[in-house]
């Protein structure tokens, strides 16, 4: 299967300060990697058109964009003491977004069954009313509100492997039952967020579940609770649509992270989810990039990210 691939790393818009960990090189490298791999031929380049961007503002409020537009237009700051906006991070923030609503409309219309969204600024700690944690609009997140509003769809999961706990993408779906959110993290860790006791409430209830782990977990624990209870879950969920929140930050050579996966580990995952969307789904996965802060090792996880994604039906 060709896979589609949306490249936006933002270098001249959203340049980062020196010594900053959330910076293009990192998505730069790993997809230069990737570009001189045994794969490239099947990994299509695209651009989408013009799309409704207006489900950034049901993810997030209107005060708030207005304050990173601002914020950027007066040549930058912090919303938080480590996310940081430059002159062009608004542009680049929005086109981001923008991109993942395009990506999964192309989905929806048969363009490309699978799409990896290759973007900066990160999204999945993003709030509704504020930033942070290297995030500034929550990407995975429009992505799932758009699939709802313009296409309808009523079963949507989002998987998150970063190793940083999605809080905002969380907390946008807690009290709905649409969209089935997923976290495998290090736990206790920033931001803190993600016990197993938080499952959604209301509508939600049980519709949020949380795996936290030990650091310095490895692969094998990291395969075992992802076969045993992640697709145990979305299998009874029975998705029309399958989102990752794609950080490779639980690598082991991860300067960060402080886990012990391997580049192996992500691609099996990712093969699980693979199966699992040509059962339920028509094999509709978009992909989101979030953390990961070796270039070195963001290559080699992400070669095996999307040849598990090239994969399948």
């Amino acid at each position: 299967m060709e896979v589609g691939l949306i490249t936006l790393v933002q270098e001249q818009n959203h340049p980062a300060p020196s010594g900053h960990p959330e910076n293009s090189l990192r998505l730069k490298k790993a997809l230069e990697y990737v570009e001189k791999s045994d794969i490239a031929r099947k990994v299509i380049n695209f651009i989408p058109g013009e799309v409704d961007a207006s489900c950034i503002l049901g993810i997030h409020t209107r005060e708030y964009i207005d304050e990173v537009k601002a914020t950027s237009a007066e040549g930058g700051g912090y919303l938080d003491g480590d996310t940081y906006v430059r002159p062009g991070t608004f542009k680049a923030a929005w086109e981001t977004a923008s991109a993942a609503i395009g990506a999964a409309d192309a989905i929806m219309r048969g363009k490309f069954g699978r799409v990896f969204l290759a973007g900066r600024p990160p999204g999945h700690h993003a709030e509704k009313h504020h930033g942070m944690g290297f995030c500034v609009i929550n990407n995975i997140a429009v992505a799932a509100e758009s699939l709802v509003v313009n296409h309808r769809l009523k079963r949507i999961a989002i998987v998150d492997w970063d190793v940083h706990h999605g809080n905002g993408t969380q907390h946008s779906f807690y009290e709905r039952s649409d969209v089935f959110f997923v976290s495998l993290h290090r736990y206790p860790f920033y931001p803190g967020s993600g016990a197993g006791a938080e499952r959604g409430s209301g509508n939600g209830e049980g519709y949020t579940l949380n795996v936290p782990l030990p650091v310095r977990t490895g692969a094998e624990r990291y395969l075992e609770e992802f076969h045993n209870k992640v697709i145990p879950a979305l299998e009874k969920y029975r998705p029309e649509f399958i989102l990752i929140s794609c950080g490779f930050d639980a690598h082991f050579d991860d300067p960060l992270g402080g886990m012990e996966m391997t580049e192996e580990a992500f691609g099996d995952m990712t093969g699980q989810l693979v199966a699992l969307s040509d059962k339920y789904c028509e094999g509709r996965i978009l992909s989101v990039f979030e953390g990961g802060y070796d270039p070195v090792s963001n290559g080699l996880c992400l070669y095996n990210h999307l040849k598990e994604l090239q994969a399948g039906k």
